[in-house]
């Protein structure tokens, strides 16, 4: 058995075209390639056609939506997400600010659904949207453009750690003080989030775990050809000093912050 892990930097796929993928997995077949995780966000509709029209070809894909009929593992969303939001609403916070991934992302979509689902729920209908690359500077740089238009944000959710690294360096230009003035909720629990200042309060996903069902799944495949199945592992929330109670606006100790900072810009 020969096996293939394919991820957006492997194929060059500026918008995930069917053609080029099936052009990857023809080249795949004839290296004799019969076994392939999909590591690279994918439609539905995609995803189904890649399966069906190879199916000599065993793939596991890592990144589509949960109602494609394919073999699917990958995070349920649903529990870190909504045990994000619940703890900000418990410490008391209702202006939030959403820093979603790119919409080209399934995860990312889904992150951003179960966000907005669970603040309906909570009666909170409307909140500000912006859109990240994953990275740093697309966290520093939507923080600002949210922050430009909603002033009063207090509580921030993230869809990965990495851009929560941003969102933290662009509330300290705005001097603003994490957690007191702005919670931030990150995404991932990468190894660096405990080591941020302050500890990032993040949704942890068993990489690992992840990396090891996923062989599980592709000797087992190897073995027998799968039908559809559906394989979501748990995202857990961890809680670090990123998040706390809103400081209210007209404290006496924020009102002090404020005349302190317009003394400095005299």
């Amino acid at each position: 058995m020969r096996n293939w892990w394919v991820s957006g930097g492997d194929i060059d796929v500026e918008n995930r075209q069917l053609n080029v993928l099936q052009s990857a997995l023809n080249e795949f077949r004839a290296q004799k390639i019969n076994s392939v995780v999909m590591s690279l966000p994918l439609e539905k509709a995609d995803a189904e056609t890649l399966a069906r029209d190879n199916p000599d070809i065993q793939q596991l894909f890592l990144d589509v939506p949960p109602a494609a009929e394919v073999c699917h593992l990958g995070f349920l969303h649903s529990d870190g997400t909504a045990s994000s939001v619940d703890l900000l609403l418990e410490l008391g916070h209702r202006k939030f600010g959403l820093l979603a991934g790119p919409e080209s992302s399934i995860s990312a979509r889904l992150r951003l659904a179960c966000w907005r689902d669970t603040l309906y729920q909570a009666g909170i209908a409307e909140t500000d949207t912006e859109y990240g690359d994953w990275s740093a500077n697309s966290g520093w740089v939507k923080t600002m453009e949210l922050f430009g238009r909603h002033p009063d944000i207090t509580a921030m959710l993230v869809a990965s750690d990495q851009m929560a690294l941003g969102v933290i360096s662009a509330l300290r230009q705005l001097n603003k003080r994490i957690p007191q003035d702005v919670s931030v909720i990150g995404y991932d629990d990468t190894p660096d989030s405990q080591y941020f200042h302050p500890a990032l309060t993040t949704v942890r996903q068993d990489f690992d775990l992840i990396g090891k069902r996923a062989v599980t799944h592709l000797l087992s495949m190897a073995n027998q050809p799968q039908e559809a199945f559906n394989d979501l592992l748990p995202t857990t929330l961890v809680i670090r000093q990123s998040t706390g109670k809103p400081e209210a606006a007209g404290s006496e100790n924020a009102l002090i912050r404020q005349l302190k900072a317009l003394v400095q810009q005299l």
